[in-house]
Protein backbone atom coordinates (compact mmCIF):
# COMPACT_ATOMS: atom_id res chain seq x y z
CA UNK A 1 0.00 0.00 0.00
CA UNK A 2 2.82 2.53 0.66
CA UNK A 3 4.40 1.84 -2.59
CA UNK A 4 1.45 2.54 -4.52
CA UNK A 5 1.08 5.66 -2.67
CA UNK A 6 4.28 6.61 -3.51
CA UNK A 7 3.85 5.61 -6.77
CA UNK A 8 1.12 7.98 -7.59
CA UNK A 9 2.75 10.59 -5.46
CA UNK A 10 5.81 10.55 -7.81
CA UNK A 11 3.44 10.52 -10.72
CA UNK A 12 1.40 13.69 -9.62
CA UNK A 13 4.89 15.28 -8.97
CA UNK A 14 5.97 14.51 -12.57
CA UNK A 15 2.87 15.38 -13.94
CA UNK A 16 3.11 19.06 -12.00
CA UNK A 17 6.33 19.43 -13.20
CA UNK A 18 5.42 18.44 -16.90
CA UNK A 19 2.82 21.11 -16.68
CA UNK A 20 5.11 24.19 -15.34
CA UNK A 21 7.68 23.58 -17.94
CA UNK A 22 4.48 23.47 -20.77
CA UNK A 23 3.56 27.08 -18.81
CA UNK A 24 6.44 28.43 -18.91
CA UNK A 25 7.73 27.37 -22.57
CA UNK A 26 3.95 29.32 -23.44
CA UNK A 27 4.90 32.53 -21.34
CA UNK A 28 8.08 32.61 -23.17
CA UNK A 29 6.70 32.14 -26.73
CA UNK A 30 3.91 34.64 -25.50
CA UNK A 31 5.77 37.18 -24.68
CA UNK A 32 8.48 37.08 -27.62
CA UNK A 33 5.57 38.51 -30.15
CA UNK A 34 6.66 41.91 -27.63
CA UNK A 35 9.97 41.63 -28.68
CA UNK A 36 9.80 43.84 -31.61
CA UNK A 37 8.40 47.21 -29.63
CA UNK A 38 10.16 46.08 -26.16
CA UNK A 39 13.10 44.03 -26.96
CA UNK A 40 14.33 41.01 -26.27
CA UNK A 41 13.16 39.74 -22.77
CA UNK A 42 11.85 43.27 -22.67
CA UNK A 43 14.68 45.28 -22.67
CA UNK A 44 13.80 48.19 -24.71
CA UNK A 45 16.16 50.28 -26.47
CA UNK A 46 15.79 53.97 -27.06
CA UNK A 47 12.41 55.50 -26.34
CA UNK A 48 10.42 52.44 -25.88
CA UNK A 49 9.61 51.27 -22.46
CA UNK A 50 11.08 48.31 -20.73
CA UNK A 51 9.10 45.33 -19.91
CA UNK A 52 12.30 43.73 -18.08
CA UNK A 53 11.38 43.22 -14.18
CA UNK A 54 8.59 45.26 -13.87
CA UNK A 55 6.14 43.57 -11.21
CA UNK A 56 3.52 41.55 -12.68
CA UNK A 57 1.13 43.25 -11.05
CA UNK A 58 1.86 46.72 -12.86
CA UNK A 59 2.14 45.01 -16.38
CA UNK A 60 -1.68 43.76 -15.89
CA UNK A 61 -2.54 47.32 -14.76
CA UNK A 62 -1.29 49.29 -17.69
CA UNK A 63 -2.55 46.29 -20.12
CA UNK A 64 -6.18 47.24 -18.52
CA UNK A 65 -5.56 50.66 -18.91
CA UNK A 66 -4.77 50.16 -22.55
CA UNK A 67 -7.60 47.78 -23.58
CA UNK A 68 -10.46 49.95 -21.69
CA UNK A 69 -8.94 53.21 -23.57
CA UNK A 70 -7.87 54.45 -20.09
CA UNK A 71 -4.31 54.90 -21.20
CA UNK A 72 -4.22 56.34 -25.41
CA UNK A 73 -2.02 54.53 -27.61
CA UNK A 74 -1.22 54.26 -31.00
CA UNK A 75 -1.39 50.31 -31.33
CA UNK A 76 -0.98 48.52 -27.68
CA UNK A 77 -5.09 49.07 -27.38
CA UNK A 78 -5.93 46.93 -29.92
CA UNK A 79 -2.74 44.33 -29.25
CA UNK A 80 -4.04 43.86 -25.80
CA UNK A 81 -7.04 43.00 -26.69
CA UNK A 82 -5.91 39.95 -28.74
CA UNK A 83 -4.55 37.99 -25.40
CA UNK A 84 -7.02 36.69 -23.16
CA UNK A 85 -6.55 37.48 -19.49
CA UNK A 86 -4.67 33.84 -18.51
CA UNK A 87 -2.11 34.79 -21.29
CA UNK A 88 -1.59 38.35 -20.11
CA UNK A 89 -0.40 36.70 -16.96
CA UNK A 90 2.12 34.90 -18.40
CA UNK A 91 3.47 37.21 -20.32
CA UNK A 92 2.88 40.22 -17.42
CA UNK A 93 4.97 36.81 -15.21
CA UNK A 94 7.67 36.29 -17.56
CA UNK A 95 8.80 39.57 -18.00
CA UNK A 96 8.47 40.40 -13.71
CA UNK A 97 10.86 37.72 -13.20
CA UNK A 98 13.64 38.96 -16.45
CA UNK A 99 16.68 41.11 -15.09
CA UNK A 100 16.04 44.41 -16.14
CA UNK A 101 19.03 46.15 -17.80
CA UNK A 102 21.05 48.58 -15.77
Amino acid sequence: MQLRRTAVATALVLLAAQAGAQESTLARSLAATCANCHGTEGRALGDMKPLAGVSAEMILAQLADLRSGAKPATVMHQIAKGYTDAQLRLIAGYFAVQKATP
